[in-house]
Protein backbone atom coordinates (compact mmCIF):
# COMPACT_ATOMS: atom_id res chain seq x y z
CA UNK A 1 0.00 0.00 0.00
CA UNK A 2 1.32 3.48 -0.63
CA UNK A 3 1.05 6.09 1.73
CA UNK A 4 1.87 10.06 1.32
CA UNK A 5 3.79 11.37 4.59
CA UNK A 6 4.11 15.35 5.18
CA UNK A 7 7.04 16.38 6.99
CA UNK A 8 8.16 20.14 7.58
CA UNK A 9 5.60 20.71 4.49
CA UNK A 10 7.23 17.99 2.34
CA UNK A 11 5.96 15.23 0.84
CA UNK A 12 7.38 11.53 0.62
CA UNK A 13 5.87 8.74 -0.62
CA UNK A 14 6.10 5.88 0.68
CA UNK A 15 5.19 2.40 -0.23
CA UNK A 16 5.64 -0.71 2.15
CA UNK A 17 6.59 -3.89 -0.05
CA UNK A 18 7.02 -6.12 3.01
CA UNK A 19 7.84 -6.22 6.25
CA UNK A 20 11.26 -5.83 5.45
CA UNK A 21 11.44 -3.54 2.59
CA UNK A 22 10.16 -0.22 2.27
CA UNK A 23 10.24 2.22 -1.07
CA UNK A 24 10.51 6.14 -0.19
CA UNK A 25 10.37 8.89 -3.43
CA UNK A 26 11.48 5.73 -5.65
CA UNK A 27 14.26 4.36 -3.24
CA UNK A 28 14.15 0.95 -1.73
CA UNK A 29 15.32 0.60 2.04
CA UNK A 30 15.91 -2.44 4.03
CA UNK A 31 14.27 -1.57 7.33
CA UNK A 32 13.76 -3.37 10.69
CA UNK A 33 11.30 -1.34 13.28
CA UNK A 34 10.84 -2.57 16.33
CA UNK A 35 8.97 -1.23 20.05
CA UNK A 36 11.34 -1.54 22.75
CA UNK A 37 9.51 -3.28 25.71
CA UNK A 38 5.84 -2.01 24.86
CA UNK A 39 7.30 1.35 25.18
CA UNK A 40 6.78 4.18 22.44
CA UNK A 41 10.86 3.96 21.83
CA UNK A 42 11.56 2.02 18.49
CA UNK A 43 14.76 0.37 17.45
CA UNK A 44 14.79 1.53 13.55
CA UNK A 45 17.53 -0.05 11.06
CA UNK A 46 17.59 0.89 8.02
CA UNK A 47 20.25 -0.25 5.41
CA UNK A 48 22.04 -1.22 8.13
CA UNK A 49 22.07 1.54 9.71
CA UNK A 50 20.83 2.07 13.52
CA UNK A 51 18.41 4.67 14.83
CA UNK A 52 16.46 5.28 18.43
CA UNK A 53 13.23 6.92 17.42
CA UNK A 54 9.97 8.12 20.06
CA UNK A 55 7.09 8.03 18.19
CA UNK A 56 3.94 9.50 20.17
CA UNK A 57 0.42 9.83 18.78
CA UNK A 58 -1.05 13.16 18.89
CA UNK A 59 -4.32 14.67 17.73
CA UNK A 60 -3.34 14.94 14.15
CA UNK A 61 0.29 13.84 13.40
CA UNK A 62 2.97 11.31 14.76
CA UNK A 63 5.61 13.35 16.91
CA UNK A 64 8.67 11.58 16.15
CA UNK A 65 11.92 12.14 18.03
CA UNK A 66 15.00 11.40 16.10
CA UNK A 67 18.64 12.24 17.03
CA UNK A 68 17.59 14.90 18.87
CA UNK A 69 15.08 16.54 16.66
CA UNK A 70 11.52 16.39 16.83
CA UNK A 71 9.49 15.87 13.60
CA UNK A 72 5.60 15.89 12.76
CA UNK A 73 4.56 13.57 10.44
CA UNK A 74 1.45 13.28 9.10
CA UNK A 75 0.33 10.06 7.30
CA UNK A 76 -2.40 9.77 4.83
CA UNK A 77 -2.89 6.78 2.20
CA UNK A 78 -3.04 7.61 -1.16
CA UNK A 79 -6.71 7.98 -1.60
CA UNK A 80 -7.31 10.13 1.13
CA UNK A 81 -4.14 12.56 -0.15
CA UNK A 82 -6.02 12.49 -3.32
CA UNK A 83 -9.47 13.87 -2.02
CA UNK A 84 -7.79 16.01 0.55
CA UNK A 85 -5.88 17.70 -2.07
CA UNK A 86 -9.33 18.40 -4.88
CA UNK A 87 -10.87 19.58 -1.35
CA UNK A 88 -8.29 21.60 -0.44
CA UNK A 89 -7.86 20.64 3.26
CA UNK A 90 -4.49 20.68 4.57
CA UNK A 91 -3.05 22.59 7.82
CA UNK A 92 -3.37 26.39 8.17
CA UNK A 93 -0.47 28.77 9.13
CA UNK A 94 -2.64 31.06 10.75
CA UNK A 95 -4.53 30.87 14.28
CA UNK A 96 -2.63 29.43 17.76
CA UNK A 97 -0.50 26.92 17.59
CA UNK A 98 -0.20 24.73 20.98
CA UNK A 99 3.39 23.78 21.47
CA UNK A 100 2.20 19.95 23.34
CA UNK A 101 4.97 18.05 25.18
CA UNK A 102 5.74 14.49 23.05
CA UNK A 103 6.73 13.15 26.20
CA UNK A 104 6.66 13.42 29.65
CA UNK A 105 10.12 15.01 31.10
CA UNK A 106 11.73 18.31 32.97
CA UNK A 107 12.00 21.73 31.37
CA UNK A 108 15.56 22.54 31.11
CA UNK A 109 15.27 25.81 29.02
CA UNK A 110 12.62 28.59 27.44
CA UNK A 111 15.02 30.08 25.57
CA UNK A 112 11.98 32.36 24.17
CA UNK A 113 10.02 35.41 25.95
CA UNK A 114 6.30 36.45 26.16
CA UNK A 115 5.86 38.65 23.37
CA UNK A 116 8.59 37.14 21.04
CA UNK A 117 9.05 37.08 17.76
CA UNK A 118 10.08 34.16 16.16
CA UNK A 119 11.07 32.27 12.66
CA UNK A 120 9.97 28.81 11.88
CA UNK A 121 13.06 25.75 13.31
CA UNK A 122 13.67 28.58 16.01
CA UNK A 123 13.99 26.71 19.35
CA UNK A 124 10.89 27.22 21.95
CA UNK A 125 11.87 24.73 24.53
CA UNK A 126 14.38 22.34 25.68
CA UNK A 127 12.24 19.06 27.01
CA UNK A 128 14.92 16.64 28.68
CA UNK A 129 13.19 13.20 28.88
CA UNK A 130 15.24 9.75 29.52
CA UNK A 131 18.37 11.85 29.51
CA UNK A 132 18.27 13.43 26.35
CA UNK A 133 17.90 16.73 25.92
CA UNK A 134 15.22 17.48 23.18
CA UNK A 135 14.88 20.89 21.48
CA UNK A 136 11.16 21.82 20.21
CA UNK A 137 11.31 23.55 17.40
CA UNK A 138 8.39 26.00 16.01
CA UNK A 139 6.28 24.97 13.11
CA UNK A 140 6.01 27.99 11.55
CA UNK A 141 6.77 31.78 12.15
CA UNK A 142 4.50 33.74 14.64
CA UNK A 143 4.36 35.94 18.25
CA UNK A 144 5.45 33.69 21.24
CA UNK A 145 2.04 34.03 23.70
CA UNK A 146 1.13 32.47 27.31
CA UNK A 147 4.56 30.66 27.91
CA UNK A 148 2.79 27.86 30.61
CA UNK A 149 5.61 26.54 32.10
CA UNK A 150 8.58 27.04 33.82
CA UNK A 151 12.57 25.75 33.57
CA UNK A 152 12.66 22.75 36.57
CA UNK A 153 9.00 21.96 35.83
CA UNK A 154 7.86 18.10 35.11
CA UNK A 155 5.42 17.85 32.32
CA UNK A 156 3.15 15.32 30.73
CA UNK A 157 3.06 13.97 27.57
CA UNK A 158 0.17 16.06 26.03
CA UNK A 159 0.92 19.06 28.24
CA UNK A 160 0.44 22.15 26.78
CA UNK A 161 3.76 23.85 27.14
CA UNK A 162 3.27 27.43 25.36
CA UNK A 163 1.25 28.79 22.61
CA UNK A 164 2.27 30.60 19.38
CA UNK A 165 -0.28 33.16 17.41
Amino acid sequence: MKYITTINDREYSVEILDERRVVVDGVCYAVDFESVSGQPVFSLLVDGKSYEAYIYDSDDALEVLLRGALYSAAVVDEREHRLRSAFGSGPTQSGEYYLKAPMPGLVIDVPVTDGQEIAEGDVLLILESMKMQNELKAPRAGVVSRIKVAVGESVERRQTLLSVV
